[in-house]
Order: C-alpha cells, then structure tokens, then sequence
C-alpha cells in the first residue's frame, strides 16, 4: 500500500516535471525563431492595433489586441514592439505544448492506470514518455511552428483551445467532488474570452459536451445522438444567437429609445444592458433559492461568456476615439453589429445556394444603413440583396464564385457535368449554360477543397513538405511528400531528377511517414482500449478540421495557404501520436 502510494506521488511529479520541461523545450525553439519585426498578411496589422489600441478588420480580435498591449507595454521602443507580439505568440503556443501534455497523460492513465497498485515505473514511463513524445510532435509540426512565431491570432487561439480541452478533462476527475462545476463555468469564461481572439475555440463546445454525457450518463446510441446534437444547438446558439444577437437586440431598443422617445443616443444600449444584466441576476437568485442545479450553471456559464464576449466594448470605445486605424468605424451599435457579422466580406452558400454560373434575377432593398443624424438615426442607405435564378441553385454549392479566375480554376479541377439550360445574357443574347450537378460539387469538395486545401496540409505536418512555395495543383510547388519514392514519384514526378534548388531547399522536410504511422496506431490503439475517449477526441478532430472545410467553402486560387485553420484538427492528431508510442 505505502509503495503504490509513492508511485503514485512519483506519477504526479513527474507529469508536472516533464510537462513544464515540454513548454521550456517549446518557450525556447519559439522565442529563438520569433519574426524580428512584422511578417506577412495581418501581422502588421495586429501589431499596430495592439500597441496603439486601434480598430483593425471584422470582427475583431480586442481581447488579442489587450493581451498584445500588455506585451508591447515591455517593448520599450516603439520598433520592438512587433517582437515583443511575437514573443506573446510564443509563449501562448509553449502553453499550448504544456496542456496538449498534460491531455496525453489524461488520456492514457485512464487507459493503463485502473487500480492504485497499476502505479508502477513501466507505466508511468510509458505514460509520461508517451505524451512528451506527442507535445515534442505537435511542437516541431509544420503548421503549429509557423504559426508559434508572428503576431497572428492562431496560437492564442490553441491555447484557449488546449485550455478547454483539459479543463474538461480536470472536471471529469472531479465530477463526484463538491463544486467541481467550477470547472464548467472556467470553460465558460474561457469560451467567451476566446470570441475576442478568434471563433475556432467554440469547436471545442461538441467534445466538451461528450466528456459531460459519458461522466453522467450510461452511454447508450440514442444518448450518444442526442449528446452531439445539443452540443450542435449550443454552438449554433453562440455563433448565430448570442454573439450577433446580443448587439442586434441592443439595437432595437436604441432605435426604440432615440427615435420614438427622443432621448439621447445610447440610451437604449444603456436601458437593454441594465435590464440584461438585472434578469440574469434574478434568474441567478432564482435557481440558486430553489436548488435548481443544472438552471443554476447554465445561467452562470451565460453569464461569464457574456463577461468575457464585453471584451467588445474596447472596440466600441476605441473607435470612437477616432484612432488612425477604425476599419468599418464601430462607434455605433448598428455599425458595430455589421462589424461583428463580416458584412463587408459577403456571404457564401454552405447547404443551399447559387452556383458560379447563376444569373442575377433581381437586384433587391435590403436591410436599412442607420446614421447618427440631427439626434436621431436616419435610414442612409440599404444593402442589396441579390436574388439568383432558381434553376442555377441547388444543394451543396461548392463551386458558387463568378469570378473568372476561379471558373477557370473549376473547370481544371472537375470535369463539370450536368444538365444544359438556356438564358438570356447581360447583352441580350441566348445561350446554353452547364448547371453543375450535385456529384461535380461533391467531387471539387473532395478533390480540392478536402483533398488540397486540408489532406495536403495535414500531411505536410505528419509525412513532409515539398517546398514552401505555394501551389495551385501543379507538382511542383507546395505538395506534400514521404521521402518514399514509389509513394511520390507517381504523383509529383521522379524526385531524384529534382534540380538542386529544389532538393535541397531548407523547406523540403521529409519524415517517411513515421508521424502519420504512429498517430493512426496511436487512433486504432485508443478506439479499442477507451471507445468513449476516442470519440472524445475523433469530434475535436473532426470538427477542427473537415467541418471546418465544409464551413469555410473556398474557392481556388485562395491568395495564400491556409493551413493555420486546421491546427486544432493537428493538435487532436498529436493526441494520438503520444498515445501511439
């Protein structure tokens, strides 16, 4: 008894130890490859908004741009302070290597530690080594590396998503425990912190779900499909209800406020968010008074989302000091709503819509523009609203842009069948258009929008990366390859005939498929020995990474790679890789 307990205080300071020695391995390659200055696309933009407070593109990254203050405030000199954002992206990426550890550990104790006397050195060697390997993994993969050292929102968004993910872990330790739903309104607050930063950490929201419904439930099918599609409703009520809705409802009642009942501007913003604030408090009282548990935590968790979601309010206050910076002006809540739903970027059809070829049947008034105008808000404009012709729409468009570039770049990719139809033209004149069918959609999905833009990242970070110049299709640039000849040379050409330059380029990595190999052992191993944690883990996959294609719909020719999407789809892979060893 006394030996199993020393083991099992040896397992604890060892998982601490290791775990602080994977995030000082990946703190010093990070910082000791940081950007010096701005590197390209956002970077520079988000350094700007951070050190002087100013308004950069929708919808905004303001609790990135807070913590990015914070670092700057230690720059010294105004040149430093894009090294010192880096630096914050370093550090967060280390966290990120340090709880990615700690889930490994998680994971496979559960899985070789039943009893206290399984406490003994060959099992906690294998647990611990296991997970250093996979934070070593996912610390030197392609995508999180790259990521780890400029000033972009990506590595802050791991770390909020590794957070969730083992804070989940850490209350299903303590569910039995008095008060462990401290940990549900810690991932609460945390998921509303991370709507500042970026809006892939609410992907997490499903897997969380899961962790909930296994720890409570005997898990039956029905329960399993019920579990999924509450945690479906409960990030489709964040996404589309809550974050734009909150904004949207304060806006009716400014409307209200100013232009029925003639008082000043904000006053109904002001009204809305004391009577929000007053219901939530009362509910609180309510549930707590009549020992409403469940009631209790949801209208907590509501409540601390809704905290860290008021890291918004930076925005609005920081644009109407007018900064040199003020993308889109968000100094009003109408304006700030349009901020918040990207209008300026329009809209692209995910289950139903138009596809690249579609005529525009009409033009119509949308939406009304308001502006501040003589005490009141004056309908200025309204946005359009097109109407396609219904022949040319469909299911599953996945080929919907009209831009010539990339009609051209659909044609290449899919031999585009369907049935012919006959409109009329701008010019007036008839002629016979292909509306792709639903199996040309479905296969530019799998050939590009899968196979390139997520397959080949994905092995770019587990098999190895031809070079990093960026490609369209084309063997040459941008694939990924083994080092295995019979698996490369059918696809991209004999890779010993390659010119020096490019075999011997810095970025041409091959890893023989050893990450790959060990991570589907490592999947296969852990949906045998622990089915439920396996499904865990395979919907954080899943949903960080092909759910993530379906959603984002991109057309080709996309102005550069887009593999920093996906790192959470990785991060759940290099799960695997640890509890492959």
């Amino acid at each position: 008894m006394f030996e199993n307990t020393r083991s099992m205080s040896q397992y604890k300071r060892l998982n601490i130890l290791i775990g602080w020695l994977s995030f000082a391995i990946a703190a010093f390659v990070y910082l000791s490859t940081i950007e010096p200055t701005a590197s390209f696309w956002d970077c520079g933009e988000f350094i700007t908004t951070a050190y002087k407070l100013e308004v950069g593109h929708p919808p905004g990254a303001p609790f990135f741009m807070l913590l990015g203050r914070f670092f700057t405030l230690f720059a010294g000199k105004a040149e430093n302070a894009a090294m010192m954002m880096n630096s914050m992206s370093a550090l967060a990426s280390a966290f990120t290597i340090l709880f990615l550890f700690w889930t490994v550990t998680h994971l496979g104790r559960k899985m070789l530690i039943r009893e206290e006397k399984d406490y003994n050195m060959a099992n906690i060697i294998a647990i611990v080594g296991s997970a250093f390997v996979g934070a070593m993994a996912y610390t030197f993969s392609d995508t999180f590396w790259f990521s780890a050292v400029e000033a972009e929102v990506y590595a802050t968004s791991s770390l909020f998503t590794a957070v969730v993910f083992w804070a989940i872990l850490k209350w299903e330790n303590e569910a039995d425990q008095p008060h462990s739903g401290r940990w549900l309104i810690l991932i609460a607050y945390l998921i509303g912190l991370s709507i500042g930063v970026h809006l892939l950490n609410l992907l997490a929201i499903p897997a969380i779900v899961l962790v909930y419904y296994y720890r409570n439930y005997r898990p039956r099918p029905r329960g399993i499909i019920a579990a999924l599609l509450l945690s479906f409703v409960i990030l489709g009520f964040i996404m589309y209800m809550l974050i734009p809705g909150v904004v949207e409802v304060a806006s009716w009642f400014e409307l209200l406020f100013v232009n029925s009942f003639g008082l000043p501007f904000n006053s109904g913003v002001i009204f809305y968010a004391a009577l929000l604030i007053g219901l939530i408090i009362a509910g609180i009282y309510y549930t707590h008074k009549r020992r409403q548990y469940v009631w209790n935590t949801v209208l907590l968790g509501l409540t601390v989302i809704l905290l860290g979601y008021s890291s918004y309010s930076t925005i609005v206050i920081r644009s109407n000091a007018n900064p040199p910076m003020d993308q889109n002006n968000p100094e009003t809540i109408f304006n700030l709503l349009s901020y918040l739903n990207r209008e300026q970027y329009g809209d692209r059809p995910l289950f139903y819509g138009q596809y690249y070829n579609a005529p525009v049947e009409e033009r119509k008034e949308g939406a009304p523009v308001y502006q501040q105008v003589d005490g009141r808000y004056k309908v200025v404009d309204r946005k359009t609203e097109l109407e396609y012709d219904s022949r040319f729409t469909g299911l599953f468009p996945r080929m919907y842009s009209s831009d010539k570039q990339h009609v051209n770049d659909y044609q290449q990719w899919v031999d585009i069948k369907g049935r012919t139809v006959e409109v009329r033209n701008q010019r007036g004149k008839t002629e016979q258009r292909t509306v792709p069918s639903l199996g040309s959609n479905m296969a530019f999905f799998f050939k590009y929008q899968v196979g390139h833009m997520y397959l080949r990242y994905f092995m770019w970070n587990f098999s190895g990366r031809q070079n990093d110049v960026q490609g369209h299709g084309n063997v040459r640039d941008g694939n990924w390859i083994s080092g295995i000849p019979f698996i490369d040379n059918p696809r991209l050409g004999p890779q010993d005939e390659l010119p020096d330059y490019l075999k011997n380029s810095d970025a041409r990595n091959a890893y023989y498929m050893l990450p790959f190999l060990l991570g589907l052992v490592g999947l296969l191993y852990h949906s045998r020995k622990a089915p439920k944690d396996f499904t865990v883990v395979l919907i954080l996959f899943i949903l960080t990474g092909i759910a993530i294609v379906y959603y984002l719909n991109q057309y080709p020719h996309q102005p550069r790679e887009r593999d920093y999407a996906y790192a959470g789809s990785f991060y759940a892979y290099a799960i695997w890789i640890g509890l492959g060893v």
